[in-house]
């Protein structure tokens, strides 16, 4: 008897199934315990990539103190406006919202949502629900028209507040209605997990889609296909087949980002005639070093590391060098 033809599996199925996200904006599905208080999170919008120059920090790396180049990434990040507070109650089957109240909602809210003519309840309301509640979310919505990316629909989210309930109600209490900057959330140096949706390509072949060899000229039906669909019994098709279909446009979380630094001023990083797609910064931005899913002007979403590295860097980066090279023709 012959051996076995045996080759590797081609492309990961820990990613299936390979379908469009339903909505542009990422899902966070698991927040960070923690006692101190604060917004697990924020968002902003992706203006692109470049490098910078750092003084490596890590432990136990072979070049810790010496500068290292790095490619970074730009996101740009105006202030998060707070329109209401949300409680949950823990049940049998989970979480469940107990009460929630709105702030009085900005006019450019209206474009996304249906706004109530008035609430029945007020903040103080709320305060007697605390003995039942379980978690205290933000409800949230970006302030796109601050940026120059051409678009005037806010994206709208909810965030955890940590802390135990009482901490946690207080703190909402005093930013509903207000703005919240990046700077009160994270600082530099911490490492973050951000989600994301990736550039879309479309429906794609399953050389392309999943890195099947091509086969011989002379094979029936096709050369781009996979070699096999199945055998005849069982007579279904397995799921982990390479099949044609949806390309990108995945939503995608990538651990343990880390900032290095946290700007007001944008001009401090917007290359020479702005960055390719997006244009100049305006706003408050932070820096990240490596790479984000998704193309420019996507919204990405941030959370607190939710598992960090072992060995921590020393303190906070030092950046000697961002290059504010243009990034036409690149």
């Amino acid at each position: 008897m012959g051996k076995r033809a045996h080759h590797p599996h081609r492309g990961s199925l820990g990613f299936s199934p390979r379908k469009r996200a339903a909505s542009p904006v990422p899902k966070i599905k698991r927040w960070v315990v923690e006692d101190r208080v604060r917004m697990q999170g924020f968002a902003g919008y992706k203006a692109g990539m470049t490098h910078a120059v750092i003084i490596d920090d890590y432990p136990h790396s072979l070049t810790h103190g010496e500068e290292i180049t790095r490619a970074v990434t730009v996101l740009e990040v105006p202030p998060l406006k707070v329109f209401g507070v949300r409680l949950y109650e823990r049940r049998s089957e989970g979480l469940r919202t107990l009460s929630e109240v709105w702030a009085s909602p900005a006019k450019e809210l209206s474009r996304r949502l249906p706004l109530p003519k008035r609430m029945e309840k007020s903040i103080d309301d709320l305060e007697a629900m605390l003995e039942r509640t379980e978690q205290v979310r933000l409800l949230v919505h970006t302030q796109p028209k601050a940026t120059g990316i051409g678009k005037k629909k806010p994206e709208v989210m909810e965030y955890l507040v940590s802390g135990n309930p009482a901490e946690a109600f207080a703190y909402a209490k005093e930013k509903l209605g207000g703005e919240i900057r990046i700077g009160e959330v994270f600082e530099e140096g911490e490492f973050v997990d951000v989600m994301a949706v990736t550039k879309g390509k479309g429906f794609q072949s399953p050389v392309r889609r999943w890195g099947v060899k091509i086969l011989h000229h002379k094979t029936r039906k096709g050369r781009r296909t996979a070699g096999t669909l199945g055998p005849w019994h069982p007579s279904a098709m397995m799921w982990s087949v390479p099949q044609s279909g949806q390309m990108g446009y995945h939503h995608r979380t990538e651990f343990n980002k880390r900032i290095l630094r946290i700007g007001e001023n944008g001009e401090e990083v917007t290359p020479s005639g702005g960055f390719l797609g997006y244009g100049v910064v305006r706003e408050n931005y932070i820096i990240l070093d490596g790479s984000v899913p998704g193309p420019r002007k996507r919204l990405v979403r941030l959370r607190p590391a939710i598992r960090p590295p072992v060995h921590l860097p020393e303190g906070r980066p030092q950046l000697t060098y961002i290059s504010l090279e243009s990034k036409q023709g690149v």
